[in-house]
């Protein structure tokens, strides 16, 4: 299976369509009176269709379990097709199009399988995904791709030159993948004035400013202390989200002291400085932090 363990639980949504079509007014006549010799058929092919959604994931081998919180089946009859609709919703890491696509499948076959006493020229026409939502898919990088960034990675030990910056790199590579172009990237030693002196700077010249290192607790760890003071809006429900997020994964994550807000029209973030703590902030926040940019702006939430 594809490993989606650090993708973030959200509201996921499809809608999948099959149709069958039959070969004479007859079969929906019966149909439609209920005069199928094998039974109800809306209601046969229903309960099966449920049955369908609810065993995706063990007929189809890379297929997450997953909770299906809701399911419906509903038809229409258009002249001698019946067109099938199974809309499903999770909260989950994954999305529900095959699980949808399977349901309607089985529905179909259901169908199928009910008719063809009565009908020799039934046939299933297609099966498709009409509709998906939720998860990243619903961002596109054309939303963000006029968004100025700026990534400054905070330690004594790389600035100096003894040791290799990976977690600045990481931060970067996210933000290219979602069409982003960071615009300035450097390394400053853990001083407080010098990160004040980048945040206040940069603020002015950057849409999203994300420092990398300094979060945490030793003495040396003055990222966040420096740049809080500067936040004129706070935005704790960003840091909330990346501290339950990392805890989710690793016991130490509630002793990250980041911070984000605005500064001017500026989102800033702190982020920490191991390669796994900043991956996995990124990973929680983006690229759904960055709607901040369209809400700043008079955009309903």
């Amino acid at each position: 299976m594809v490993n989606i363990t650090h993708k973030s639980n959200t509201l996921r949504i499809a809608i999948a369509t099959a149709t069958v079509r039959v070969s004479k007014q007859e079969t929906i006549d019966a149909i439609e009176q209920r005069k199928v010799p094998k039974g109800d058929i809306f209601e046969f092919a229903r309960a099966a269709g449920l049955f369908g959604v609810k065993k995706t994931s063990d007929v189809i081998p890379d297929c997450h379990p997953l909770p299906v919180e809701f399911t419906a089946i509903t038809y229409e009859i258009k002249d001698l097709t019946i067109i099938i609709y199974v809309e499903v919703h999770t909260i989950y890491k994954t999305g529900v199009e095959v699980e949808a696509m399977h349901g309607a499948s089985v529905t179909a076959l259901t169908m199928y399988d009910m008719l063809k006493p009565i009908d020799k020229g039934v046939e299933i026409a297609s099966i498709r995904l009409l509709k998906k939502s939720g998860g990243k898919s619903d961002f596109s990088k054309n939303d963000f791709a006029d968004l100025r960034a700026a990534v400054i990675v905070c330690s004594d030990t790389i600035s100096a030159g003894q040791g290799e910056d990976q977690s600045g790199k990481a931060i970067v590579a996210k933000l290219e993948s979602l069409g982003m172009e960071t615009s300035i990237f450097e390394v400053i030693p853990d001083d407080f004035d010098q990160i004040q002196n980048k945040a206040k700077t940069l603020s002015a010249a950057v849409d999203l400013l994300i420092f990398t290192g300094g979060t945490g607790l030793s003495p040396r760890d003055v990222t966040s202390d420096a740049v809080l003071p500067l936040i004129e809006k706070s935005i704790d429900g960003i840091t909330e989200t990346a501290r339950r997020y990392g805890q989710e994964r690793m016991p130490f994550a509630m002793l990250s002291r980041s911070v984000a807000g605005l500064i001017g029209n500026s989102l800033v973030l702190t982020l920490p400085g191991s390669l796994k703590g900043a991956t996995e902030t990124m990973d929680a926040l983006f690229p759904q932090v960055l709607h901040v940019f369209k809400v700043m702006k008079g955009a309903r939430h």
